[in-house]
C-alpha cells in the first residue's frame, strides 16, 4: 500500500510475485490470495483511519534526507565507534537490535536527530507490519479456510536457512530486517491484544505519542503500562 499515492493512497498488488509464493508454498490458490488481500488491505485501513500517519511518515523521512551538517570528522568517529561496539559483541555482548549490519552501518553516519527519525520510521514499520500480519490471522478458517497451513508454510519459508550468498544479499537488501519487522511486530500485538483486547489495542492509533518506543516492541507489557 502506498499512502503517499495521488488520491489519498493507492493499493498496490504485484500478482507475479503471488502466484509464485502460492505455487511454491503448494497452498490454495484462492485461500492464499484473499490472505494476502487481508493483509495490505488492512494497511489501506491504518492510512485511511489515521491521516497522521502518513504526515509522520513524511516528516521523519525528511529528516532523514536532510543535510545532518556534520563534518567528515564527526562521521568517521561514529563510523570508528560502531566498529568497536561490533567487536564488543564478538566477546560475547549480545546487539542491540537494529544495532548491526546494514542498519547498524546506516546509524552509525547519521546525525542524532536522524537516529531519532530513523527509529520512529522502523518502530512505525515495525507495528503496521504486525497488525497487519495479526489481521491477517485473526480472520479464522470461516474467511480463509487452510489460513493454519498457509501460516505454518509461510514461516517455514521465512526461517529457512540461506546458503551464505544468498544471506549476504537479503542483508544488503533490507530483506531480513523487513523480515524482522513482520515477526517481532506480530509477536508485539498478538501480546497486546491477548492481554487488553482489540479495542484498547486500539489506543496505539491516537498519536504519536501512543506508538511504542523502541524498547517496547520487545517487551509490550511496558507499553501497556505505559499508555493504558
Amino acid at each position: 500500500y502506498d499512502p503517499f499515492a495521488a488520491g489519498g493512497g493507492e493499493l498496490l498488488l504485484v500478482y507475479p510475485n503471488v502466484i509464485a509464493v502460492e505455487r511454491q508454498l503448494r497452498v490454495v490458490p484462492a485461500d492464499f490470495r484473499m490472505w494476502v488481500c487481508l493483509h495490505e488491505v488492512t494497511h489501506r485501513v491504518q492510512f485511511r483511519a489515521n491521516p497522521w500517519l502518513a504526515g509522520l511518515m513524511s516528516e521523519s523521512l525528511a529528516v532523514l534526507t536532510e543535510d545532518g551538517g556534520d563534518d567528515v570528522t564527526q562521521v568517521v568517529g561514529r563510523v570508528a565507534g560502531y566498529v568497536r561496539e561490533r567487536r564488543g559483541e564478538t566477546n560475547g555482548h549480545p546487539a542491540e537490535p537494529g544495532s548491526s549490519g546494514v542498519l547498524g552501518l546506516l546509524r552509525a553516519v547519521q546525525s542524532e536527530p536522524q537516529r531519532q527519525a530513523l527509529d520512529r520510521l522502523l518502530v512505525l514499520g515495525t507495528l503496521l507490519e504486525g497488525h497487519a500480519d495479526h489481521v491477517m490471522d485473526a480472520v479464522g478458517p470461516a474467511v480463509v479456510p487452510s489460513v493454519a497451513t498457509i501460516r505454518r508454510r509461510f514461516d517455514d519459508r521465512r526461517h529457512r536457512h540461506q546458503p551464505p550468498l544468498q544471506r549476504l544479499m537479503r542483508a544488503l537488501l533490507g530483506i531480513d530486517a523487513k523480515m524482522s519487522q513482520y515477526t517481532r511486530g506480530k509477536a508485539f500485538v498478538d501480546a497486546v491484544v491477548a492481554e487488553v483486547g482489540m479495542a484498547r489495542f486500539n489506543t496505539v492509533w491516537s498519536n504519536a505519542e501512543t506508538l511504542p518506543l523502541p524498547s517496547e516492541i520487545d517487551e509490550p507489557r511496558r507499553w501497556i503500562d505505559r499508555v493504558l
